[in-house]
């Protein structure tokens, strides 16, 4: 009969990490693995295979954000991959995304780079807590999905607004009292508010409640069965961490990538429409995450935010705050008013440490 050992027990006698010893476990490179549970437990006889890591980015198919975010990446996300730092995969083994939002440069280095450790963060627990449910549990996510999916679908345009308001009010009951046991049903009904509201925004009142109107999509993808089980995949072995971006201070190291994508600071009065949280982030928070940025010297780190030159070019915030790191500015499309249809090239910035 055979003897097991635990992904943890593995990496400690191979010398390498609990998320490498569990990727080996998915692409079958152990034999005789086996599922205990959400746990893998392997031969105890079984020997650390050959590294073989390549590059993994699947151009075809890749995985990609469960959920749409304001400000997301996914547009930008050629520009970003030029900045990414040199060795990426190789000496840089570490990633951390500390303010997460969708994880569009999340899934972009999952599928690119075999990372050794992964850590994600956010102050929104509810997004926090999705992340956990996808990688933990997809299929109960998924049947509670689906429903939500047809029933939507099913729907005339009067009954879906009533649906998607009782939905949105079940919602905010639930998060009232979060738990284990609700955990799968907030998750569900957070992808399904967020696939179906306004522009994919996350706001909430002062009392912390979500409160997005409908919006207008006529065929929604709420369940979208393939993706979710592939995020899953790619998210197991990840740290996700709920609180703000301090939390990664004691897991950031010479080997790591740090990417920061904050509230962009609003290029006009308009433009600063909501936060995603109960709190705001203004200037004052602004200056805060730059300090704290520098302080991680000695480590690769990469911000985005909006570039003020594009409605005032003597608006210098971001050049004085990070003065001495590089600072890029990059083409994006992007609204600069509230007007849907003023949309079109502008700047933003990719600011680095090296």
């Amino acid at each position: 009969m055979l003897a097991y050992m635990t992904a943890k027990d593995a990496a400690e006698k191979w010398s390498i990490s609990r998320r490498r010893v569990i990727t080996l476990c998915q692409e079958n490179r152990i034999p005789n693995v086996a599922m205990l549970g959400n746990m893998w437990i392997i031969p105890i006889e079984a020997t650390k295979p050959v590294d073989g890591r390549t590059t993994r980015y699947d151009k075809k198919n890749p995985a990609k954000p469960f959920i749409k975010w304001a400000g997301g990446k996914g547009q930008l996300l050629p520009t970003i991959r030029k900045f990414y730092p040199p060795k990426m995969g190789t000496e840089i083994r570490k990633y951390c995304e500390p303010m997460v939002g969708a994880g569009a440069v999340l899934f972009d280095i999952l599928n690119t780079y075999e990372m050794d450790e992964v850590y994600i963060c956010d102050t929104n627990a509810e997004l926090t807590n999705a992340f956990k449910v996808v990688r933990d549990n997809p299929d109960m996510l998924i049947k509670p999905l689906s429903e939500y999916e047809e029933k939507h679908l099913s729907l005339n345009d009067d009954d879906r607004k009533e649906y998607y308001y009782n939905q949105r009010n079940c919602f905010n009951k639930e998060i009232q009292n979060p738990n284990n046991c609700n955990s799968v049903l907030r998750a569900a009904l957070f992808i399904y508010l967020n696939k179906t509201c306004f522009n994919g925004l996350y706001r909430v009142n002062r009392e912390g409640l979500f409160n997005v109107p409908m919006g207008s999509y006529k065929k929604p993808v709420i369940c979208d069965t393939d993706n979710i089980k592939k995020t899953s995949k790619l998210l197991q072995g990840v740290t996700i961490l709920t609180g703000d971006y301090h939390s990664i201070s004691q897991y950031v190291d010479k080997n790591t990538f740090v990417y920061f994508d904050p509230p962009y600071r609003p290029l006009t009065k308009t433009a600063e429409f909501t936060s995603y949280t109960a709190d705001s982030f203004n200037d004052d928070d602004q200056i805060k995450l730059g300090d704290f940025i520098k302080s991680l010297n000695n480590s690769k780190v990469m911000v985005s935010n909006s570039d003020p030159h594009n409605v005032d070019e003597e608006d210098n915030f971001f050049d004085e705050l990070y003065n001495g790191l590089n600072i890029n500015r990059v083409s994006a499309i992007r609204s600069i008013n509230s007007k849907g249809n003023s949309r079109g090239k502008i700047n933003e910035l990719l600011i680095t440490n090296y």
